[in-house]
C-alpha cells in the first residue's frame, strides 16, 4: 500500500486528492494536509471584498467532505519537508511518513518586500485570502463614508494580474451604482510593461481592449511601475522605460489601495534544499515530478514557471486555474504510473484560462499554450463572461463537495473551445 500525502487543500490540492481516489481505488491511502481547516474558493475573493459575497458562500469546512471519499485530512502547519526520509514535520512536533508527496501550497504572499505595504502594515490592502478580502470590505465600507482616490495594481514580481484588473472594474462598477463614483477616481499602478500584458506578454488584443476600457471608465495608469515603499495614504513608485531606465518619480496620494504582492514559496517548501529555485518555487520537470526528489510533485502557484519574457521591471507567470487542474490530472496519473511500476509518462498542457468580472461584464483570455508559441490565443469581452464566472464558481465549489473528479464544465464546455487538461 501507498501512502500519497497532498500538501496544500486548495484549487489544486482538493482536486488531486479526489482525483487520487478515484484513480488509486481503496487499497491505497491518501491524506490531506494544510493549515486551515476550511477551503475557501480564491476566485470569488474580489467579490467578497466589494461584499457581493460573504465567507460563508465561498468557504466550508473541509474534514467531512475528504472522510467521505475515505481521504484523511490534517489540520495543521507543515513546519519543515524532510525530502530525504520522505517525512513531514508538523506543527506540535507531529510528523507524517509519505511514499509521494503532492506540494499545491499555493505562494506566500511577500508583503514584506515592499516597506508598509499589505494588510499586516495596514497601508494596502490585499484579495489573496479571504482573511484579506473580509478586512478589505470593512475597510471599504469606510471608505465610502468618505470617498477618495483609489491605487490598485500589481507590486514587483506580482504573478497572476486578472484579479488586480478584475478589481479596478468591479470598484469602478460598485461606487457607480451607489451614485459615488465621480467622488472616486482610479488610478492602476502595475509593474507590468504595459496595460493587457497580464504576465503572458499579452493575449490577443489584451493591451487595446484593455487600455480602451481602462479610458473609457475614466482610470488612469502608470505601467512598467515599481512600488518602493507605502506610507499611509501615499505610494512611492519609480516608473521605467522599455530599456529599464527610470524616467519618473511618482508620489500617489490615495484614501484607499490594494496592490497584488509579490508570491515566493512557502518556508517549508522553499528551506527544501534542491527542491526550489532562489525564489522558493518548486522546480518540476515535463511529468510534474521534482528532478533531485522524484518522489515529490507539484502543481499550481507554487511551481517554478519562468516569465515568459524579461520586463523591465519583474513579473511573474500566471497559473490559472485549469492550468493548475492540467498539471494535478497529469500528476494523478503518472503517481498511478510509478506504483504499477511505469515510468511517469502524462504531462499536463499548461493552457492559461481566465474569467474576469468586471460588474455586469467581463474580460476572458485564452492561451493555449501558456509560454509561446500558441496555438490559440484570444481576448474578448461581453456579459457571457460574468455569468460563465458566476456559473463557475457554483459548479467548483459544488464539485469539491460531492467530491467528484468528473470534470463536467471542461468536459463539455472546454472541449467546444478546443481545450483540454492533458496531452
Amino acid at each position: 500500500m501507498a501512502h500519497i500525502v497532498v500538501l496544500g487543500a486548495g484549487t489544486g490540492g482538493m482536486p488531486c486528492a479526489y482525483e487520487l481516489r478515484d484513480a488509486l481505488g481503496s487499497e491505497h491511502k491518501i491524506t490531506v494536509v494544510n493549515e486551515r481547516s476550511y477551503f475557501q474558493f480564491v476566485p470569488s475573493n474580489p467579490w467578497v471584498a466589494v461584499g457581493w459575497r460573504n465567507r460563508d458562500d465561498i468557504c466550508f469546512e473541509i474534514g467531512p467532505y475528504l472522510e467521505r471519499r475515505d481521504i484523511g485530512f490534517v489540520a495543521r502547519r507543515c513546519e519543515r519537508i524532510d525530502a530525504d526520509n520522505s517525512t513531514l514535520h508538523l506543527d506540535g512536533g507531529e510528523t507524517l511518513a509519505y511514499d509521494y508527496l503532492v506540494i499545491a501550497t499555493g505562494p506566500r504572499l511577500a508583503f514584506e518586500e515592499v516597506e508598509g505595504a499589505g494588510p499586516d502594515a495596514g497601508n494596502t490592502h490585499s484579495i489573496c485570502t479571504v482573511d484579506h478580502a473580509e478586512k478589505t470590505h470593512e475597510d471599504y465600507k469606510q471608505f465610502l463614508e468618505e470617498p477618495g482616490h483609489m491605487v490598485i495594481g500589481a507590486m514587483p514580481f506580482a504573478s497572476c494580474f486578472g484579479p488586480a484588473y478584475e478589481f479596478a472594474f468591479i470598484m469602478d462598477a460598485d461606487p457607480r451604482k451607489r451614485k459615488l463614483r465621480d467622488q472616486v477616481p482610479i488610478t492602476f499602478v502595475t509593474s507590468e510593461p504595459y496595460i493587457g500584458h497580464l504576465g503572458l506578454g499579452g493575449v490577443g488584443d489584451s493591451k487595446g481592449m484593455l487600455e480602451s476600457e481602462m479610458r473609457n471608465h475614466h482610470m488612469k495608469w502608470i505601467t512598467n511601475a515599481k512600488v518602493t515603499r507605502v506610507e499611509p495614504n501615499k505610494m512611492f513608485v519609480e516608473e521605467y522605460d522599455e530599456r529599464g531606465q527610470k524616467i519618473k518619480d511618482h508620489e500617489v496620494d490615495f484614501r484607499f489601495s490594494m496592490m497584488l504582492p509579490a508570491f515566493k514559496g512557502v518556508d517549508a517548501v522553499a528551506n527544501v534544499e534542491g527542491l526550489c529555485n532562489p525564489r522558493g518555487f518548486v522546480m518540476v520537470d515535463d511529468f510534474q515530478r521534482n528532478p533531485k526528489h522524484p518522489n515529490i510533485y507539484s502543481a499550481g502557484v507554487c511551481i517554478a514557471i519562468p516569465p515568459v519574457e524579461a520586463t523591465p521591471v519583474p513579473t511573474g507567470a500566471p497559473k490559472t486555474g485549469y492550468m493548475i487542474e492540467s498539471m494535478v490530472t497529469a500528476i494523478v496519473h503518472n503517481i498511478k504510473n510509478e506504483i504499477e511500476g511505469q515510468a511517469p509518462d502524462w504531462k499536463g498542457t499548461w493552457n492559461a484560462i481566465c474569467l474576469a468580472d468586471m460588474g455586469d461584464t467581463g474580460a476572458a483570455f485564452v492561451a493555449l499554450p501558456q509560454i509561446p508559441p500558441r496555438n490559440v490565443a484570444w481576448f474578448k469581452k461581453g456579459k457571457w463572461v460574468h455569468m460563465a464566472k458566476i456559473a463557475f464558481e457554483k459548479y467548483f465549489i459544488r464539485k469539491m463537495k460531492k467530491g467528484s473528479s468528473e470534470p463536467i464544465y471542461e468536459k463539455y464546455v472546454l472541449k467546444m473551445l478546443g481545450i483540454t487538461r492533458i496531452k
